[in-house]
């Protein structure tokens, strides 16, 4: 029989995750000019401005997928209270996040397998190095 499935829904500071594009020359020039012409602060606002743009344009597909592979939007912290309690409700989680999705400093490799049985991030994962190796048979 498959382990309950249960949610945590915790809040934790947003932090940007920097990310590296390649443009030929002829785009990066034109980003550049306009930037120099005032349309945008830096390379980087137009970038962001541009990506937004297209996750607006696509964003009932977006919707559409998360709801059929009921992911859980935004950023969602679980730390090892979270994990014991679900531990000691003979529980494990089937963590789907479209965000962030960040396991705490305090959580064990020994606790993070016996408390999340999957781990699906669109987005970012933090957590330590050594929980990442314990459930990396795990994540998807």
């Amino acid at each position: 029989m498959p382990a309950r499935s249960a949610t945590l829904n915790r809040t934790a500071k947003a932090v940007d995750e920097k990310i590296t594009i390649n443009l030929g020359h002829v785009d990066l020039g034109q980003v550049d000019l306009l930037v120099q012409e005032g349309f945008y602060a830096n390379r980087s606002d137009l970038i962001r401005t541009a990506i937004r743009n297209q996750l607006v344009a696509h964003g009932e597909a977006v919707r559409q997928v998360v709801s059929r592979k009921a992911l859980v939007l935004g950023i969602h912290h679980y730390t090892a209270a979270d994990l014991r309690a679900v531990e000691a409700a003979g529980q494990t989680l089937q963590i789907k996040v479209l965000g962030l999705a960040s396991i705490a400093s305090d959580v064990t490799p020994a606790l993070a397998l016996a408390t999340i049985e999957s781990l699906t991030v669109l987005g970012a994962l933090h957590a330590s190095t050594a929980v990442k190796a314990a459930l990396a048979q795990r994540i998807s």
